[in-house]
């Protein structure tokens, strides 16, 4: 915790300044071009200069080259034989040929008509001394400029003594193609970032259409019509799989509004029908002021507020386990606690035999399991015969509770039926025995908010409902 206190001031220097993000474009399909957009031209651009870069530093290498070979060539003829004083041309590399004293000895023809200054003399050395001062060519020296050629410098000894042999190549080749590349790419790239940028427009438009269709059916979807459902395209991308997400939340609400509406109905229903008949003890009461009535009409009375009061409790810890509301939880002995839960039941219809394991470990809330096995118990005695077990077992990861009856039992086609809110399924399991339909439904839940679950299996006789929960410390194990 304190790392991440530490590391939000950094993180609000990352965040892009107001001013800024005000300037950014806001709908995704122009975030999108436009980021397309920045990410070609910076390519495109690094790409144009590295091209550029590339070829002039390859045609300057082939300049170069050829300049050496053609020097290469007169030094091999320098060492062998006389040079004559006029060079042939070869591949357009202007060469000549000066002695020790920097005095011109040969050139190429294309030198000739143009006399300009000598080129630098090389230093003097031990075989080949300084010329002396005042010393004039005999023959015009071209003078050449660094930016349009490139000069090889060569020195030979031969027949006609030391000399120093000089090639240079036009660099103006060199120079016409790269401007003629740097203008195709400066037309080039533009055109080619104007249709990057109208692609992904069109595409990110076409993209998005289905999103903004979504949206528009999601925007007028109301409570009271939430059997509609958004059109999914046949595209089978992102937005097919987001459509058929929304629907499924759709089909999701849709049916949590009608379990919603259903358990109003019903709850409503099972509340009316104890409030009318206290409503009509009471006015009895009244209309016949007889004291000798009034123990059974108060026993009744009695009777059916406990029951509005138990109903009343149900609905308010069904409405709890709905919105999931966090209870606090401990590592719980269910062995201990489902003994002292059924030792204190002294006035049921038909005692409870028990067989309890040891080392049932859960985390949980002591009330709500408590509650579980009280509701199990509640059920099976309702309808039982002669004979209720109830068994605890630990079976690998799992703490597994059975409670079995002899009674009618649960049909196969009812196994899941019977755990629906306020759902009785014949005569035998009606409202004069006690029961409002909500005992498994709560039992289920319950099971459900600590990780386990509850179901109805099957049974050679009566009914077993069997509810497993997690152990503690399986994980561990």
């Amino acid at each position: 915790m304190a790392d991440r206190v530490r590391r939000l001031p950094a993180l609000r220097r990352l965040q892009v300044p107001p001013r800024l993000r005000r300037l950014l474009p806001r709908s995704v399909r122009a975030r999108a071009t436009f980021a397309a957009t920045a990410v070609v031209t910076l390519a495109l651009g690094g790409s144009s200069a590295a091209l550029l870069a590339v070829l002039h530093a390859n045609l300057l290498r082939t300049a170069q080259d050829s300049a050496v070979e053609q020097a290469g060539k007169v030094v091999e003829l320098a060492a062998r034989e006389h040079l004559p004083s006029i060079l042939p041309l070869h591949g357009g590399t202007s060469i000549w040929v000066v002695d020790g004293q920097g005095r011109p000895v040969a050139a190429t023809p294309d030198l000739l008509a143009h006399p300009l200054a000598p080129p630098p003399v090389p230093p003097a050395t031990k075989e080949q001394p300084q010329p002396a001062q005042g010393t004039q060519p005999l023959m015009p020296v071209p003078r050449m400029q660094e930016h349009r050629s490139r000069v090889i410098t060569m020195p030979v000894t031969g027949p006609d003594g030391y000399l120093v042999v000089h090639a240079s190549t036009s660099l103006r080749d060199v120079d016409a193609a790269g401007d003629t590349t740097g203008t195709a790419l400066a037309v080039g790239v533009p055109v080619l970032v104007l249709l990057v940028a109208a692609v992904t427009w069109r595409v990110t438009g076409r993209a998005l259409r289905p999103v903004e269709a979504i949206r528009a059916e999601v925007a007028e979807i109301t409570g009271h019509d939430l059997h509609r459902r958004v059109p999914v395209p046949h595209t089978g991308d992102e937005v097919a799989r987001l459509a058929v997400t929304v629907n499924a939340t759709l089909d999701r609400l849709e049916d949590a509004g009608l379990r919603q509406r259903r358990f109003i109905a019903d709850a409503s229903h099972e509340l009316r029908s104890p409030i009318a008949v206290l409503r009509t003890q009471l006015e009895v009461a009244l209309a016949h002021p007889d004291p000798e009535l009034w123990p059974e009409l108060l026993a009744d009375a009695l009777e059916d507020t406990v029951r509005l009061q138990d109903l009343a409790a149900d609905l308010l810890l069904l409405a709890r386990l709905d919105a999931a509301d966090p209870v606090s939880v401990e590592l719980l002995d269910l062995t201990a606690l489902f003994a002292a839960a059924l030792a204190a039941r002294t006035a049921d219809r038909i005692p409870v035999t028990s067989q309890l394991a040891e080392g049932a470990q859960v985390l949980g809330n002591r009330t709500w399991l408590t509650r579980l096995l009280t509701n199990l118990v509640d059920n099976a005695q309702r309808y039982a015969t002669s004979r209720v077990e109830v068994q605890l077992a630990v079976q690998g990861p799992l703490v597994v509770l059975e409670v079995r009856d002899d009674g009618p039992g649960i049909p196969e086609g009812d196994r899941e039926r019977v755990f629906e809110r306020f759902t009785r399924l014949d005569d035998a399991r009606s409202r004069e025995l006690g029961g409002a339909g909500l005992g498994l439904a709560i039992a289920r839940d319950l099971a459900g908010h600590h990780g386990g679950t509850l179901a109805a299996e099957p049974a050679r006789t009566g009914a077993r409902l069997v509810a497993r929960l997690p152990r503690a410390g399986a994980e561990q194990n």
